[in-house]
């Protein structure tokens, strides 16, 4: 059988309703092969592509070509032609050993100069882009560069740092991630507590209600920031609270600072079935109070002992460590029959940094330093709902979903 020759179809012009139907239309009357499709919409201008299969015998006057032609002058849009050699291979697949990734960035720092240093880290690795789109309505905040790469994970993992670099100085953040039916299919987001899924430090305000904010504070920073071992800084600060009313700390549960966008993307994660929790190194008595009014499934923290209506400034076991968050996480995810490779994972400190390595994907939100660079992308700017663009949604999916 004579294989068919191969023609390129492009359109470009106004949008206007009926233009695939009867572009189409004529490839159906005319017996044409239809091989691919591709559409896209620009501020109202389209760019169509048709891949189409001719028989050879009848190419010198095959009627397709023609009727195309005409009924695109009739529709006020414009048409090329390329007639593809017979061993040139749809750009639409991979070559052998090629993986494919979505490049998202998000940021106001999204102009052209900003575009221009994304495209050229991705030239300079020899990724072929298949495809971009914009991710956010009106302004340009977010785009989705869907490419294919030579190599394995380590070269991704030398591209996304590449692409930090190339935007170090601007207002990007970069994600890349395997272009696969998983990155689309999450169903667990775990964040860590303080500074995360709320703006304080909760020891620290309690340690500000109770007059030893200073002292607290010291270790508070020198844990965060990975110098001091997390249990036993812990240990020490709670240490200092000792003596302190139940109903002064219970006072601060009712007055704790959500993170901005943390409502918004919880209530969109809830309506496409995720599954949500805290998981914090901080206390029960917030990551509670933040699962009843915020709708999370789980909430995990550390206990305060509390004996007479004042606090002893002891910790009752078992303290929830680094460690323990990634046991948490993983334990999470066996209970709800959830593949760990469909979790995301949240948090901003040195000590979450185990529980965002376990995660399918781990974000550094406002993060410390050291977090940001082991993290698998990181939210520099915005708020939580900025995520949402990680997953995938468009803006306008969102507001559906908000009203």
């Amino acid at each position: 059988m004579t294989e068919a020759q191969r023609v390129l179809v492009t359109v470009t012009g106004p949008d206007t309703p009926g233009i695939t139907s009867a572009l189409t239309g004529v490839l159906a009357e005319n017996h044409a092969e239809l091989q691919d499709i591709e559409q896209v919409v620009v501020q109202g201008q389209l760019t169509l592509c048709l891949l189409i299969g001719l028989d050879p015998a009848r190419a010198k006057g095959e009627p397709a070509l023609k009727d195309l032609l005409f009924l695109a002058k009739r529709m006020g849009l414009e048409m090329q032609f390329k007639v593809l050699d017979a061993g040139e291979r749809s750009t639409k697949t991979p070559p052998p050993r090629v993986q494919r990734y979505a490049v998202t960035a998000i940021g106001d720092g999204l102009t052209a100069a900003g575009v221009h240093r994304i495209a050229d880290v991705l030239a300079k690795s020899e990724a072929n882009i298949e495809n971009i789109r914009r991710l956010s309505s009106g302004r340009l905040l977010s785009l989705e560069i869907i490419l294919s790469l030579p190599g394995r994970d380590e070269v991704a993992h030398e591209l996304r740092r590449e692409l930090l670099i190339a935007t170090a100085n601007l207002d990007i953040d970069i994600a890349v991630q395997r272009e696969k039916l998983t990155r689309r299919s999450k169903r667990l987001v775990v964040m860590d507590m303080d500074s995360t899924l709320i703006q304080i430090e909760v020891i620290d305000e309690l340690a500000r209600m109770h007059g030893v904010v200073d002292r607290v504070s010291e270790i508070t920073r020198r844990a965060m920031a990975g110098e001091l071992d997390f249990e036993q800084s812990l240990r020490a600060r709670v240490a200092l609270l000792e003596g302190m009313p139940w109903d002064q700390v219970l006072s601060l549960a009712r007055n704790l600072p959500v993170t901005d966008g943390a409502r918004e993307m919880l209530r969109v994660l809830r309506v496409l079935g995720y599954k949500t929790g805290v998981i914090s190194g901080g206390f029960t008595f917030a990551a509670n109070a933040l699962r009843d009014e915020l709708g999370l499934d789980y909430a995990y923290a550390n206990n305060l002992e509390m004996r007479d209506g004042v606090l002893t400034g002891r910790v009752l076991d078992p303290v929830v460590t680094p460690q323990r968050k990634a046991d948490l996480l993983d334990a999470i995810a066996q209970r709800e029959g959830i593949a760990l490779e469909q979790t995301i994972a949240i948090g901003d400190g040195a000590n979450d940094l185990t529980m965002l390595e376990r995660a399918g994907l781990g974000i550094a939100f406002h993060a410390k330093p050291k977090l940001k660079e082991a993290a698998d992308t990181s939210v520099s700017a915005g708020g939580l709902d900025r995520i949402l663009y990680l997953l995938g949604l468009h803006e306008r999916d969102v507001d559906e979903i908000l009203g």
